[in-house]
C-alpha cells in the first residue's frame, strides 16, 4: 500500500481536533500530514481552494471532500473497512452530500469551539 498525503487546515480547531486523532490511529505512519495553512507547505493546487475542502493524494491521484476521507481512512486499519464501502458510488455520493452539509456549517463550528476552548 502505498503512502497517502493529506492536506488540512491547521489554523481550523475542528481540522486541528479531528487530524489529532487521525495520528493516533496512523501507528504505522501510512499517511503524511501537511499543514495547508502553512504558507511554507507546497500545495498541488490553489492554497484557497485546499483549505477550502479536505485533500488527499491516494495512488498519485488528487482527491477531495469524502473521497479524500476515505483515501485517508483506507490507509488506518481500524477505518479501512469505512473507505473500502466508500468505493462503492453509492455510498461515496452519500458521504459527499453529508461533507457539503457539514461545510456549510463548519464556520459555526468553528466559531463555537474557539469560545468554548477561550473559556476553559
Amino acid at each position: 500500500m502505498s503512502k497517502v498525503t493529506v492536506w488540512h487546515d491547521g489554523g481550523c480547531p475542528l481540522c486541528a481536533r479531528e487530524i489529532a486523532l487521525m495520528r493516533r490511529l496512523d501507528r504505522a505512519g501510512a499517511i503524511d500530514f501537511v499543514d495547508a495553512a502553512d504558507a511554507d507547505t507546497s500545495c498541488p493546487i490553489d492554497r484557497s481552494a485546499m483549505l477550502a475542502r479536505f485533500h488527499a493524494v491516494e495512488d498519485g491521484r488528487l482527491l477531495s471532500g469524502a473521497a479524500a476521507f476515505a483515501a485517508m481512512w483506507r490507509a488506518i486499519p481500524l477505518l479501512r473497512p469505512l473507505g473500502l464501502l466508500a468505493r462503492n458510488p453509492t455510498v461515496l455520493a452519500l458521504l459527499e452530500r453529508i461533507y457539503l452539509r457539514f461545510l456549510a456549517i463548519r464556520p459555526r463550528l468553528q466559531g463555537w469551539l474557539i469560545r468554548r476552548e477561550a473559556r476553559a
